[in-house]
């Protein structure tokens, strides 16, 4: 059975583990942000778990592929878990808006580690995940994906997700071409 679990120290040596096995939590930062957990696990374990949880956006800001530094908007992480770190998704809004600003490319991310890839995992876990958004009180959330990424275009469709555009994302992401998704709360 898959869950998503809040992150705590029970769980952190098996996510830490996926990280030393090389995988990345990030899909766009890749192995920069698998280099950066490690050292903050390293660091502080207890200030990284709660790094991870931030419905209040008391965090510091955020870099942006490009460097550009922007405020950080409230959200959380969630491990996705079969009795072991099987991956990550997160959540972030804006309060009082289901709008994003421009540089955010979604509601939602996540990354399942490769050796747990086409077992319904993501699926599950967005499916889990969009009870945590009707929760914080959005209306629909947005998702994005690459144009050839039919996994994760799956993922979503089987959430009810629905192609609203093909749009170029922002310039601090490189403007490559990507498809905005919705789905309904």
């Amino acid at each position: 059975m898959v869950e998503i679990v809040r992150p705590t120290l029970e769980h952190l040596p098996s996510y830490k583990a996926a990280l030393e096995r090389g995988w990345s939590p990030d899909n766009v930062r890749l192995l920069q942000a698998t280099r950066e957990q490690l050292a903050a696990i390293e660091k502080d374990p207890v200030a990284f778990l709660a790094s991870l949880d931030d419905p209040e956006a008391k965090g510091g800001p955020i870099t942006l592929p490009d460097g550009t530094k922007v405020p950080r908007l409230p959200g959380f992480r969630r491990w996705i878990w079969d009795g072991e770190a099987s991956g990550s998704i997160g959540l972030r809004w804006q309060k009082g808006t289901a709008d994003l600003p421009p540089h955010v490319l979604g509601h939602i991310g996540y990354a399942v580690v490769p050796w747990k890839r086409r077992r319904g995992y993501a699926t599950e876990a967005l499916r889990l995940m969009l009870d945590e958004a009707r929760a914080v009180g959005l209306a629909h959330v947005e998702i994005t994906a690459k144009p050839g990424n039919p996994a994760s275009h799956k993922v979503i469709l089987a959430n009810g997700g629905r192609l609203v555009e093909r749009f170029f994302e922002d310039a601090a992401y490189g403007g490559a071409e990507s498809l905005r998704f919705r789905i309904g709360l």
